[in-house]
């Protein structure tokens, strides 16, 4: 039985600091955590059920196939998951503030990660499939965008909902212009959109999510969520918008809480697409219970250290929700 949702992008290391309200230099020790967006939101999608699958490089060392071992426990299919001899496993250090802003540094230079090539992808792997996810950091490098519009030409040739993250890494990219025009880019293949209140205004250079939401379903998207931390989401699908409150909980670190929120949303979306609904993303009440449940998600993956082991499962989020 194939995969249901495929997500492509970087899968690393975070070494997230041990010490809250401090920088990188002052930080007394990391814990080692797997993560990276789309690896993330893989994993998300499998803890709450669904059969997913991961397409990304990592390098042939004990970090690489360290990821390889998280993947494979929580079900995810690693089978598109490329070893690559040259490069090293990319690494993330990161200090978080309580305002939620973050200290990164990246060992990157490059990464395996920036090494996937076209002919890594396989068309085959998209025919079952119902939901392709990507991220933006696979359009920073010359190969990996390469490889990323081959995954998307698949995708749209077997006709999946194209999910985006224009996940902003400014550090990665060197360029602040080149980012904005790559990032803005991904807008034009995604069908649902995920944006953080942290990012929006530079990427699309508006200043509230109501406009950030208008300006990215001018490029051709049908669903946007502005994700407001705390606060909640935005919601739009062009004809019906909305907010929906955040949960309150005592946040431990953020890492994890967006991928979570995306894996929440493409499984409610999922359950939409299998059972048939002709509308999939225009919002009705039933969608706006996914996106409750994706706040829910978000929620609890700030209650845990690192990304992928803070993602809960459908029984967690549901028991969470009832306690709200």
């Amino acid at each position: 039985m194939g995969v249901e949702v495929i997500c492509l992008g970087e899968l690393l290391i975070d070494f997230v600091s041990l010490d809250r309200d401090v920088s990188l230099i002052e930080s007394s020790g990391f814990k080692r955590a797997p993560g990276g967006a789309p690896a993330n939101v893989a994993a998300g999608v499998a803890k709450l059920g669904v059969r997913s699958g991961f397409i990304g490089k990592v390098g042939d060392d004990p970090f690489g196939h360290y990821l390889k071992k998280v993947l494979d426990e929580i079900q995810v299919d690693t089978s598109h998951l490329v070893f690559d001899t040259y490069a090293r496993t990319s690494l993330a250090f990161i200090a978080e503030k309580s305002d939620g802003t973050k200290d990164c540094m990246f060992y990157r230079n490059p990464g395996a990660d920036m090494l996937l090539v076209p002919g890594e992808i396989a068309g085959d792997y998209f025919k079952d499939a119902k939901i392709f996810h990507f991220g933006s950091i696979s359009l920073g490098s010359d190969k990996s965008k390469q490889a990323t519009l081959r995954a998307l030409e698949y995708a749209e040739k077997y006709n999946l909902l194209i999910s985006y993250d224009p996940n902003l890494r400014l550090s990665l990219w060197g360029d602040p212009e080149l980012a904005k025009r790559e990032i803005n880019s991904g807008f034009e293949y995604a069908q649902v959109v995920k944006i953080s209140a942290e990012e929006f205004e530079f990427i699309t250079g508006c200043k509230t999510a109501e406009e950030c939401v208008d300006y990215i379903l001018k490029k051709g998207s049908k669903l946007v969520v502005v994700t407001l931390g705390g606060d909640g989401c935005y919601y739009s699908d062009g004809k019906t918008s909305g907010y929906l409150k955040g949960i309150p909980v005592k946040v431990l670190e953020t890492t994890g809480a967006g991928d979570a929120f995306v894996g929440g949303l493409l499984s409610g979306l999922l359950k939409r697409i299998n059972k048939g609904a002709p509308r999939v993303l225009e919002v009705d009440q039933e969608l706006i219970e996914v996106f409750g449940f994706a706040n829910g998600a978000g929620a609890l993956a700030c209650t845990k250290m690192g990304a992928i082991p803070s993602l809960p499962t459908t029984p967690e989020v549901e028991a969470f929700l009832r306690e709200c």
